[in-house]
């Protein structure tokens, strides 16, 4: 694939046939009587023919679809370990469901959901809390502390602290 530095002037796809190892391209404003198609991105496998694009840019015959969203992973079955759902809100620890505080939370999932990688204390308070670092970042420590309490012996391990930087989440 080749990277365009300069945009073609698509309202004439006469000349589309040249660009067939291209397979991104910005389309400029579309003229009266078609889709604007202003900041758009044209997704079109190499190969594809002019008439094929200018049906589709015109609107006159394909209609563009979007493509399916991948399926979601699938939390792990219940009963095993711990499974963070973000879109009800809950979490459970081993099927059974864990009562957490709004901060608790949004930590927890924040750091289970990017394994290994390691959070300073000011950059948790910034994206969980929401605010820049102000003073002491033992809040922090206390929400990490009352979390791995209510996580349970077995599991309190997967939050680990790593010395004088912040925390990480091991799966």
């Amino acid at each position: 694939m080749r990277h365009l530095t300069a945009l073609p002037d698509l309202t004439d796809l006469s000349d589309v046939a040249n660009l067939s190892d291209v397979t991104v391209a910005l389309v400029p404003e579309a003229t009266t009587g078609t889709v604007p198609l202003v900041g758009y991105l044209v997704l079109a496998p190499a190969g594809t023919q002019p008439a094929q694009l200018s049906e589709l840019l015109s609107g006159r015959g394909a209609t563009p679809t979007v493509a399916p969203a991948p399926p979601a992973a699938a939390p792990a079955p219940a009963g095993q370990g711990i499974v963070v759902d973000t879109e009800e809100r809950t979490v459970r620890v081993d099927g059974e469901l864990l009562r957490l505080t709004y901060l608790e939370f949004e930590l927890l999932a924040h750091l289970a959901g990017h394994p290994h990688r390691v959070y300073t204390r000011e950059q948790l308070v910034t994206t969980i809390w929401g605010y820049g670092p102000v003073g002491d970042q033992r809040t922090v420590d206390v929400h990490v502390a009352r979390l791995r309490r209510k996580l349970g012996a077995a599991y309190r391990e997967r939050i680990v602290t790593v010395r004088r930087v912040g925390y990480k989440y091991v799966p």
